[in-house]
């Protein structure tokens, strides 16, 4: 095998990798880095096939301290049933232009979401925090959990979607996480009085109202494939402290932000801090008194950071 031929996982070696990877540490020294303009960090790309076949989004991304870049791919293929949606990361050497690794990204990239949205509630949630909402039941909102679990003392779990509360399997697939977890009847019950809550669907339209949210209480939503997709009321970011993953890049995509500024006035000078100046003491932390929002959109270089950890557990990291 020639020298240079990067290390191919498929997603079932990745899924026996999960539990052995630290993404965690990986991406807040990755934002540390972008905060220290030692990374870059460009906007994803959609290339659109031809004869309306489908797309592909491109999520680039290169890290100087630790000398890596590269790219997810993740089509979206058009067929005659259900659409076929895949993602693949190829890491390369920044100082050889060697190929380090190509892996199947799929259960990556639900790491590196709830890995992100877990380091935004470390540096954003109050320190005194008990009560966390999710609202969500799949696996995406399992790994968020998974990831915010031992961040602060829960003494209350409320989960709620609306299928789980039908679904004793899933009920049962929840409490194997451990926790004190209970399963609301709707998401304004889950979300009463809660520090923290956790939007983690794929819906592309609000899945909880604004009259939910306590006026300390912080917000985190993920973005799905849906065009504009916004798990809030847009408007509602007017009365919120904003937060993102990256600012550069976050509010031309993330779909409340997009229509929050088209329809309500509402700017994206507002954004008060993103995870590289907050990891970096850059940016103030909430204000009490205001409720709070975390957005991402999702990043190349989350994508880098997930492929750099996956090479950290198999030893052979740059």
């Amino acid at each position: 095998m020639p020298t240079n031929a990067p290390i191919i996982l498929n997603a079932d070696q990745i899924s026996a990798l999960i539990g052995k990877i630290d993404i965690a540490a990986d991406l807040r020294a990755m934002f540390v880095e972008l905060g220290q303009n030692q990374a870059v960090q460009p906007a994803q790309t959609v290339t659109l096939f031809p004869e309306d076949r489908g797309d592909f989004i491109t999520y680039m991304g290169a890290q100087g301290q630790t000398g890596v870049f590269g790219a997810k791919l993740s089509p979206y293929l058009v067929t005659e049933g259900k659409p076929i949606i895949t993602a693949w990361t190829l890491l390369m050497s920044m100082q050889t232009g060697a190929p380090l690794l190509l892996c199947d990204a799929g259960q990556l990239t639900v790491e590196r979401t709830a890995g992100t949205t877990a380091l935004a509630v470390d540096l954003l949630a109050d320190p005194k925090a008990t009560t966390l909402a999710i609202i969500g039941s799949g696996n995406v909102a399992q790994a968020h959990y998974r990831h915010v679990k031992g961040l602060r003392d829960w003494d209350q779990v409320r989960v709620y979607s609306p299928s789980v509360g039908s679904d004793q399997a899933r009920q049962d697939s929840w409490r194997s996480l451990g926790g004190n977890l209970s399963f609301a009847a709707s998401a304004k019950e889950a979300a009463k009085d809660a520090d923290v809550v956790m939007l983690c669907t794929s819906s592309g339209t609000p899945v909880i109202e604004n009259a939910a949210f306590g006026a300390n209480t912080l917000v985190t939503s993920i973005s799905t494939n849906v065009a504009q997709a916004h798990e809030v009321d847009p408007e509602w970011l007017l009365a919120a402290q904003v937060y993102c993953d990256y600012r550069a890049t976050t509010p031309n995509t993330a779909g409340e932000m997009v229509l929050a500024a088209q329809n309500h006035g509402w700017q994206a000078a507002a954004i008060r801090g993103d995870l590289a100046e907050l990891t970096n003491d850059a940016a103030p932390k909430p204000e009490p008194g205001k409720p709070s929002f975390f957005r991402s959109v999702g990043l190349g270089l989350e994508d880098i950071a997930a492929a750099q950890a996956v090479l950290r557990c198999l030893g052979t990291a740059t």
